[in-house]
C-alpha cells in the first residue's frame, strides 16, 4: 500500500527526471490549466465554456484529492498534521480556488455563488507549479520574506504618517481620512494621478518628499530580490552542473 501511495506521489509531483508517467501527468495538467482559462476570454457563457469548466474542474478535483492523499510524503511527516498543513499551503489553496467556479454552473441565478466565477483567474496560478523559473522565484521570496516584510511595514508607517500630515495641512482638500491615505499611497508610488493636488507650499513640499521616498521604496525591495535571485540562480546552475 505504501509503495503504491509513494508511486502515486511521484507521478503527481512535478517531474524532475525521465519518469514518463510523471511527465505525461504534468503535460495533462498544463493543458487542462491552459484550456481551463479559455472561458475567461468569452463574454457570455455557452455550452462549450460549460463543458470546458466541467471537464477541467473534474481533473483539478482529482489532482487536489490525490495531492491531499499523498500529503504525508509531500510534507515529510507521517501524521495527520501533514494533511492539515497541506490544506493551508499556498498552492493547495490555489488548487481549491481553481475548482470552486464549477459550482456556479449549478446555481446560475445566485448572485452570491456567481461571485465565485472570478476564482477562475486563480487557475493561471496553477502554472507556477510547473515552471522551473517560478520555483526559483518562490525560493527567493521565501528567503527574503523577512526583509520584504520589514520594507512593507516601514512603507505603511510612512504612508500613514504622511496621510496624517497632509490631512492636517490641507483639511479642505479631503472629504475623509481615507482620501488622505489614497493620496499618500499614489504619491509614494510616484504615480500621482493628479485628482488630488495640494495647493499650499507645505502640502506640495510633502508631495515632493513622498515622491523621493517612493523612489527609495521601489529600489530597496528590487535590490533585495535581484541579489537573492542571482544567488539562487547561480546555486541552481552549480547544482545542475554537478
Amino acid at each position: 500500500m505504501d509503495e503504491k501511495k509513494k508511486r502515486l506521489y511521484e507521478i503527481i509531483e512535478v517531474s524532475q527526471g525521465k519518469d514518463r508517467t510523471s511527465r505525461s501527468y504534468d503535460l495533462l495538467m498544463l493543458v487542462s490549466v491552459i484550456v481551463g482559462l479559455i472561458p475567461l476570454t468569452m463574454k457570455k457563457t455557452n455550452g462549450y465554456a460549460q463543458s470546458i469548466d466541467i471537464v477541467t474542474a473534474i481533473i483539478f478535483l482529482f489532482d487536489y484529492v490525490m495531492r491531499f492523499y499523498t500529503a504525508d510524503y509531500k510534507m515529510g511527516v507521517k501524521s495527520y498534521k501533514a494533511y492539515i498543513a497541506h490544506v493551508f499551503t499556498p498552492m493547495s489553496i490555489i488548487d481549491l480556488m481553481a475548482i470552486i467556479p464549477v459550482f456556479t454552473l449549478f446555481f446560475p441565478e445566485s448572485n452570491a455563488i456567481g461571485l465565485f466565477r472570478i476564482f477562475k483567474v486563480f487557475r493561471v496560478l496553477k502554472l507556477l507549479r510547473y515552471s522551473k523559473t517560478m520555483v526559483i522565484i518562490e525560493n527567493v521570496m521565501r528567503k527574503v520574506k523577512q526583509q520584504l516584510i520589514a520594507v512593507l511595514v516601514l512603507t505603511l508607517m510612512y504612508i500613514t504618517a504622511s496621510a496624517m500630515f497632509i490631512f492636517q495641512i490641507e483639511p479642505n482638500l479631503f472629504n475623509n481620512f481615507f482620501d488622505a491615505l489614497y493620496w499618500a499611497t499614489i504619491s509614494i508610488t510616484t504615480i500621482g494621478y493628479g485628482d488630488i493636488s495640494p495647493v499650499t507650499v507645505p502640502g506640495r513640499m510633502l508631495t515632493m518628499i513622498s515622491a523621493l521616498v517612493g523612489v527609495a521604496v521601489i529600489a530597496l525591495p528590487s535590490g533585495i530580490i535581484t541579489a537573492a535571485y542571482m544567488d539562487e540562480a547561480n546555486r541552481t546552475k552549480t547544482r545542475f552542473q554537478k
